[in-house]
């Protein structure tokens, strides 16, 4: 019987990980590993094989499915603070300019500028667009005359996860949906 797994390169074969509590690791990222990383998990007995591909690999004495989604055996503890860096910013934002409203030519902007002081924490840089940041430039955005959507603050890493799930990736492996809660409405 004809499937369109069994014709796909390992490669276009990414594994979906699951935390211990079936949940994945990063909606966005999505948790992905790819299959030479999750088969290894799987020998070394640290995941479980939730769901497989058709798509099969060989070695000389063994044949096995490429695994699509695997959950932790042990539960990993997510980070309550996210890591401060420009996609973490950005997804805080929702990928648009804090000023206009944009979403494209992104960059991102001291509130305070750094020759007045500021300093370069979550509570003090924005996402902007190249354009409102060059109209900001070195002034405040009460000196600008320019108001920011939201005022900046730090995330948990639970509201950098639930912005993520607004933005599913390209490609949903069929196997993967049962795991993966975005913002669609669900069928009755």
């Amino acid at each position: 019987m004809y499937h369109p797994d069994l014709i796909r390169h390992p490669e276009s074969c990414p594994t979906l990980v699951l935390n211990a509590d079936y949940t994945p690791l990063s909606y966005y990222p999505l948790s992905l590993w790819p299959w030479q990383t999750a088969i290894k998990a799987v020998f070394l007995e640290r995941v479980d094989i939730v769901a497989s591909y058709e798509r099969e690999v060989h070695s000389p004495s063994a044949t096995m499915k490429l695994p699509s989604v695997i959950a932790l055996r042990q539960f990993v503890r997510p980070s309550a603070w996210p890591a401060f860096t420009r996609f973490n910013l950005f997804l805080r934002d929702n990928f648009s300019c804090q000023y206009c409203g944009c979403r494209h030519d992104l960059t991102f902007d001291h509130v305070v500028p750094r020759a007045q002081g500021g300093r370069t924490t979550w509570e003090n840089v924005a996402t902007a667009c190249a354009p409102c940041n060059l109209r900001k430039g070195g002034r405040t955005p009460r000196q600008a005359r320019m108001m920011l959507a939201s005022p900046p603050a730090r995330p948990t890493s639970w509201a950098l996860q639930e912005n993520g799930r607004r933005f599913p990736p390209n490609y949903l492996h069929e196997s993967w949906r049962d795991w993966l809660y975005w913002d669609v409405p669900l069928e009755a």
